[in-house]
């Protein structure tokens, strides 16, 4: 394979929601495939909107972290399955140095398991590759405004594996799922765990919503919808909100007919 091929446009973040001439957002995109021709393909695509600017690419999981910290990208398209350094090994660092960057995994994979991880490690999103253009241009847009994208039949899979007894592994196990802290073949913790307030908060995290949006729609102070983020989280033993929204989806009252999101 070719090595990783930046396009050096900067390595300075502008804000997502500075507009342009065209009064719209830009957001910026890494690219991070071992596969050139793929690469190239998605990049050609992207460039094609006004709204996307592709920052960088690169062909292996290091040179994508290393890309990742010089561009400070908003969104992170990631293989999953790469020589070396995989996918959800980079995916873990890039959240850990980058939490505020979406990193959408960008597969062949199909695999419950697969999907389960990366999203317990903080994936915003899970896609296939033979998503349609247009459907990836919208989900890209998406997941940059906070909202959790996957590939419509592999939803019914994630809700199905995050329904399933969560056992302690320490890290991905040997089925390539990510383990999350609890007791050896406890389930997670129902709804009823949480409060009223707090199942307001979830129905909104299941949107997407920022925690700023919840507190003008629930008339609460930032800092309350906080801690009650920081307390939803460990009653459900999760560790991102990209999680909550997901368990939000396999819940009964957590969302409006049909799974989707609630709306204000």
């Amino acid at each position: 394979m070719n090595g990783a091929a930046g396009i050096p446009t900067g390595t300075g973040r502008p804000r997502l929601n500075a507009t342009t001439d065209n009064d719209s957002m830009t957001i910026r995109i890494l690219l991070i495939d071992d596969h050139t021709l793929f690469r190239s393909g998605v990049s050609a695509l992207l460039q094609r909107q006004p709204d996307l600017e592709v920052v960088g690419e690169a062909s292996d999981g290091v040179e994508g972290v290393k890309r990742a910290k010089q561009y400070l990208p908003d969104v992170i398209l990631l293989d999953l399955n790469m020589p070396g350094l995989s996918g959800l090994e980079t995916l873990q660092l890039l959240v850990e140095d980058l939490p505020g960057t979406a990193v959408v995994m960008l597969t062949v994979s199909e695999d419950a398991d697969e999907l389960t991880a990366a999203m317990r490690e903080g994936a915003r999103g899970f896609l296939l590759k033979s998503i349609d253009a247009d459907a990836l241009v919208a989900a890209i847009r998406k997941a940059a405004s906070g909202q959790p994208v996957i590939t419509e039949h592999m939803t019914a899979k994630l809700v199905e594996q995050m329904r399933k007894p969560v056992h302690s592994t320490g890290g991905i196990g040997a089925s390539g799922a990510a383990g999350v802290a609890s007791a050896p073949g406890a389930a997670r913790p129902g709804a009823e765990a949480l409060t009223a307030r707090e199942r307001d908060i979830v129905r909104e995290l299941a949107r997407g919503a920022s925690n700023k949006e919840i507190a003008r729609t629930l008339d609460l102070a930032e800092s309350t919808v906080k801690i009650h983020v920081r307390n939803i989280l460990r009653k459900l033993n999760l560790t991102s909100r990209v999680q909550v929204a997901i368990y939000a989806m396999g819940q009964d009252g957590m969302t409006d007919a049909g799974g989707e999101p609630r709306g204000r």
